[in-house]
């Protein structure tokens, strides 16, 4: 009989039985939400310890991001609650919508701005400004956010196109990025000067933002679930296909040269991915639960979940890009931690 897979000698497993949401990191810490509402924080420096749980949400968290606050985490959820939970996992409720569904958030700590989606609107909480809010409507609704590196604008996605909003700016008007289709996922290019969306049919859009330049990147066999530009933007990594397709950044952009890829999983699609924030290695998550590491155009991998549990919904590396963490489908948590 042969032997069951094994977890690569670095990392290790917590089974929770619920649907992994989300994760991210904030600090030493991870906060990952769990679709029973379920908040829980994992200190990466004492990976062996017991995970902080705690109830954030009447119904499933459908979100969740590194809040402005050091070690603190943003999740929104079916009960219409924008949730602030502490490292501690005392929750405290920011807003809240009856009978509406929060199903994106972000936040910048360095400007200090907390944004989420309700239907049409992306709604701004500024700590500089006393926790004053501004709204940004749309025509359609919102269906993914992103806050440029440096803090200051937001990016909107919604139908035919992608919103850009000068967070600080009294003026609310913004400047519409139009492209015929429904845009969700988002990307910022580390430098600020590019912004991609991953489309409802299978292509990606982009755009260079110094001259309103479109980019068009095709040819994906299912819908693209993953972006993920490498630490200093030289490659998009993204989901959509057997391996990780990385498209190239440098020298203009990606238009007329042909992507790398690494990672094939033999027939699994991408489904997660996460680049290493001090090393220019990517994480990739499959439908068969695999995670690897790579590097674009690089044919050689470390595997470090070979696959068996439930599709990998979530991944993220801490600041010092030492520890990963992995969430699935089937609620398990993988831990892997490369300190020597």
């Amino acid at each position: 009989m042969p032997e069951e897979p094994q977890l690569n000698e670095r990392a290790r497993t917590l089974t929770f039985g619920e649907y992994v949401v989300g994760v991210a990191a904030n600090g030493r810490v991870f906060g990952v939400a769990f679709g029973d509402g379920t908040i829980r924080i994992i200190d990466s420096l004492t990976p062996d310890a017991e995970p902080v749980s705690t109830k954030a949400h009447n119904g499933a968290a459908l979100c969740i991001a590194a809040d402005i606050e050091a070690g603190a985490f943003l999740t929104g959820g079916d009960d219409g609650k924008l949730v602030h939970t502490s490292v501690l996992g005392e929750t405290s409720v920011l807003a809240e919508h009856k009978h509406r569904w929060i199903e994106h958030v972000t936040s910048h700590a360095g400007s200090a701005f907390r944004v989420y989606a309700v239907g049409k609107d992306a709604i701004v909480l500024s700590k500089k400004a006393g926790g004053q809010t501004r709204t940004f409507s749309h025509k359609s609704s919102v269906a993914g956010l992103a806050i440029n590196p440096k803090g200051r604008r937001l990016a909107v996605s919604h139908y035919d196109g992608v919103s850009l909003w000068w967070l600080a700016s009294k003026d609310s008007k913004p400047t519409l990025l139009e492209w015929k289709g429904s845009h969700l996922q988002l990307a910022w290019s580390p430098d600020g000067m590019h912004i991609i969306s991953a489309m409802q049919e299978n292509a990606l859009h982009g755009w260079r933002l110094s001259d309103a330049e479109h980019m068009r990147m095709s040819g994906y066999p299912a819908k693209i679930r993953a972006l993920a530009f490498t630490r200093k933007g030289q490659f998009l990594a993204t989901g959509g296909a057997e391996s990780v397709v990385c498209w190239p950044f440098t020298g203009g952009g990606p238009m007329g040269k042909t992507p790398a890829q690494f990672g094939h999983s033999g027939g699994t699609p991408v489904t997660a991915l996460a680049a290493n924030p001090k090393l220019d290695i990517i994480a990739a998550g499959f439908e068969n639960g695999a995670v690897v590491l790579g590097q674009p155009g690089e044919e050689r991998t470390v595997t470090m979940v070979p696959g068996g549990t439930g599709p990998v919904t979530a991944l993220c590396w801490n600041p010092e890009g030492e520890i990963l963490l992995a969430g699935t489908e089937t609620g398990e948590v993988h831990i892997a931690d490369f300190r020597s």
